[in-house]
């Protein structure tokens, strides 16, 4: 077992008895109405955003293996959750990740497949994966974005936001936490006020304008909240680089 399982963690989902919109970016700037179009909300049966998540083919929205928590909808093409002028599609299947048992496990990745192919537009495009495994720079400079709250216990927002994070090297990111996962990227949230909150799960790390994360998890501090104004273990997300081959099954499977 992992050391880190002796920490209390949370997923970066949570629920709290009541209807959240999951949470938010820490101490980001509201996201461009033309940039990031490749975003996506995953809603519940009761059509609540419960993920981000985010578009990587005419089919397939890539979000995190513990959103799947009964999601039945995306909406796309609209960083505005409570307008009315956005894409709502229907998840046709889900596809997780076979090695997910929970986030201290690592492999915290799932593709929902779309119940209608998505076409490129002015509102809504696709983002790049990476091409072969790698390896971020310490310091590098990437972005995390998403909906809900705007610190610990703020109060929930409708509008996409986003922050610029720096990847912080596995080492420090190990001794942090006392061990991790295999296969995961650590950015944000350890001695910054940046980073991501519970609720911002499946949403991506970018890097020069390609997802090589996705949002896992980040520290508990008490029953049902995680710790995220200024938290002092690392922000951890899932290496997409460490996945490609699954990736590229699914979506040729995808494609029948």
């Amino acid at each position: 077992m992992f050391a880190l399982q002796q920490f209390a963690v949370i997923y970066a989902l949570t629920f709290l008895g009541q209807n959240v919109l999951g949470s938010e970016i820490i101490n980001g700037e509201i996201a461009p109405d033309n940039e990031m179009l490749y975003m996506a909300s995953v809603l519940d049966y009761r059509g609540y955003h419960i993920c981000g998540g985010f578009l990587v083919s005419q089919n397939f929205v890539m979000t995190a293996a513990h959103c799947d928590v009964y999601p039945t909808h995306v909406v796309l093409g609209n960083h505005h959750l409570r307008r009315a002028d956005k894409v709502v599609i229907q998840i046709a299947w889900k596809y997780k990740n076979k090695d997910f048992h929970d986030v201290n496990s690592g492999n915290d990745i799932m593709l929902l497949k779309l119940s209608t192919p998505v076409q490129p537009s002015k509102t809504i495009q696709f983002i790049r994966l990476p091409f072969h495994e790698m390896t971020l720079n310490e310091n590098e400079k990437c972005q995390v974005a998403g909906w809900g709250k705007i610190d610990t216990r703020g109060n929930a927002v409708d509008d996409l936001r986003v922050v610029d994070v720096s990847v912080i090297s596995p080492q420090v990111c190990w001794r942090e936490w006392g061990g991790l996962p295999a296969n995961v990227i650590c950015a944000g949230g350890y001695n910054t006020p940046k980073g991501f909150c519970q609720g911002d799960s499946g949403g991506p790390l970018v890097c020069k304008g390609m997802a090589v994360g996705i949002v896992s998890y980040n520290r508990k501090i008490g029953e049902n909240l995680g710790q995220c104004n200024y938290p002092d273990r690392p922000n951890v997300y899932t290496d997409i680089s460490k996945h490609l081959d699954w990736i590229r099954m699914i979506l040729q499977w995808g494609k029948s």
